[in-house]
């Protein structure tokens, strides 16, 4: 090859298609196998992010888990919009959570919840933002994308056993399923070449392996009394407060 386009296609400028496409801003998945296969290192912030699930409970949101507590210790906020299940705070507060910085909106329509994520994404001290959502409206999905973006936030759209991924905009998408008690994380589609084979994470091993893990950063926060039922005070207000604009 000509040394001058030697050069030229090493300027960290230039990207070929079948690399990963660098990300102006990631954070670390916590999960060094999983990081190497994602553009720019780590999960994308100003991005939307689909993840679709084989079956629930098989550590998709241990999975995320070291991320949002690193959000949280830059002071930004952690939303999650309509989980199917009640969050339990204790188990949050052991992986590092500070539940303090942690909102959750239930009992909301589809409608209010695509809305409540759109807002959260906007706001300057909201980190992440996680929606649970059956919905495959390209325009709804596309301003969660454009929100995500504006306000610099991770955002992830879960799609819960049997649904299929849909968000076109969505510049990254995975399939999580179980494989021989590790998790298999198949890149259904990233920013560069095509991935054939799952990545298999044993999540509590490598957590525990990783120079990013959640030990090196802050001391886990012991939960207290009033975060029993899975919401801090504050969060529960938050989440009726933004029902009750939106119904307006």
């Amino acid at each position: 090859m000509n040394p001058a386009l030697t050069e030229a296609l090493a300027h960290p400028a230039i990207w070929r298609g079948g690399d990963c496409a660098p990300e102006p801003a990631a954070v670390a998945t916590g999960f060094d196998a999983l990081d190497a296969v994602l553009p720019g290192g780590g999960w994308p912030r100003a991005a939307l992010t689909e993840i679709v699930l084989e079956r629930e409970g098989i550590g998709e949101i241990m999975l995320t888990l070291p991320a949002l507590a690193r959000l949280q210790v830059e002071g930004s906020l952690v939303v999650w919009i309509a989980p199917p299940y009640r969050p339990y705070a204790p188990a949050l507060a052991a992986a590092g959570l500070d539940l303090a910085r942690f909102v959750v909106v239930r009992d909301v329509d589809e409608r209010d919840a695509l809305w409540a994520c759109e807002q959260a994404l906007r706001a300057p001290e909201c980190g992440a933002a996680f929606i649970w959502t059956s919905t495959h409206d390209e325009r709804a999905l596309r301003r969660l994308q454009v929100a995500a973006r504006e306000g610099r936030s991770w955002s992830v759209v879960w799609r819960r056993p049997g649904r299929q991924a849909s968000a076109a905009t969505a510049p990254l998408r995975l399939a999580l399923a179980p494989h021989e008690g590790q998790l298999a994380v198949r890149v259904l589609k990233r920013r560069g070449a095509e991935l054939p084979h799952p990545v298999l994470l044993d999540l509590r091993r490598e957590q525990r392996a990783s120079p990013h893990s959640l030990s090196d950063h802050h001391k886990r926060p012991k939960p207290s009394s009033h975060h029993a039922v899975g919401l801090p005070v504050p969060a529960v207000a938050r989440a009726r407060c933004l029902r009750a604009q939106r119904r307006r």
